[in-house]
């Protein structure tokens, strides 16, 4: 028969490993799925100097490889597969992965984070952590005295875009329509910025120049015309919005209209009673290392004081 596990977590980075630390010191011999990008989003990111304990900066891909070395020391027990369904209909749960393998757990903590929406262009791929990211707040201090522009004409959008302008020379936004869907306060904050420009009914259709191994261009391509021009630039910055990775539990577990998944306030625990939701996956605000590690550590404990009840 198929073990009973106590706890096993759905998707890796600084929530799942944060949480897998957290659960295995408490005894609870977690089980961990890493997923098809284990480490998350950081392993795409060079530098990260603003997560507490890195004096000099830390690689991304180095720091996630520290939590999971953590994670491992205290007994997590790691599977480099995906989950790829969940049977919420009784307890315990049952986990199925891409290879076939099945768990049953009495606790889930799912943290299968997000994902940015690029805009597919090859080379965009290429140069991500090279000039292209989708973070202004964890890379705009890479930026200063450089030209860079943004896409998007949302919210987000105008929000990365007024944050780079403390560290940027010129921030140019790089619109597609003739005017900006986003709310009447961020608009104005953007348009009425002395360092912020705004390029309209325009795209971004490529990004240059892999050769040089960094951002140095961008070719864009008005929406109308089909015109093409090439502008110099030193950081393309993607702000088209993110996607949650909870295509999974769709009609079972709440979320909002976008995916994101809905905790009681305060708390990580889901609309099941066992299950529990940390980092990127339920953030659509902070969407930090350190946040999606704070609740990482939130998650676990409450696996734990639920088995507590469970048991007691």
């Amino acid at each position: 028969m198929t073990e009973i596990r106590k706890t096993l977590i759905l998707g890796s980075g600084p929530a799942g490993y944060t949480a897998a630390i957290y659960a295995a010191r408490a005894n609870l011999e977690p089980v961990l799925l890493s997923g098809d990008q284990p480490g998350g989003q950081l392993t795409i990111t060079n530098d990260v100097e603003n997560y507490p304990g890195f004096p000099d900066g830390v690689m991304g891909p180095e720091m996630m490889d520290a939590f999971r070395k953590q994670a491992a020391r205290f007994g997590t027990e790691i599977h480099d597969v995906m989950g790829t369904s969940v049977d919420f209909s009784s307890r315990p749960f049952t986990v199925t992965t891409s290879d076939d393998q099945v768990f049953k757990t009495e606790t889930l903590i799912i943290s299968t984070g997000a994902t940015a929406i690029y805009l597919g262009l090859e080379n965009e791929t290429k140069l991500q952590g090279r000039g292209v990211s989708a973070c202004a707040t964890c890379d705009g201090f890479f930026f200063k005295n450089k030209d860079v522009y943004v896409v998007g004409g949302g919210d987000t959008a105008c929000e990365e875009a007024t944050f780079l302008t403390k560290y940027a020379n010129k921030v140019t936004m790089v619109v597609r329509r003739n005017e900006m869907r986003a709310s009447k306060i961020m608009r104005e904050r953007a348009l009425n910025n002395s360092k912020i420009e705004v390029l309209w009914e325009h795209n971004v259709t490529d990004v240059l120049d892999v050769s040089a191994g960094k951002v140095t261009g961008l070719e864009l391509t008005h929406s109308k015309t089909g015109v093409k021009q090439t502008v110099e630039a030193q950081g393309l910055f993607l702000a088209v919005g993110h996607k949650p990775n909870t295509k999974l539990f769709e009609g079972v577990l709440d979320m909002d209209d976008v995916g994101y998944l809905t905790t009681v306030p305060g708390k990580t625990a889901m609309n099941i009673p066992g299950v529990f939701a940390a980092g990127d996956c339920q953030d659509s605000i902070y969407r930090q290392a350190v946040t999606a590690a704070g609740t990482g550590c939130m998650a676990a404990i409450e696996a734990e004081r639920f088995l507590e009840d469970q048991h007691s």
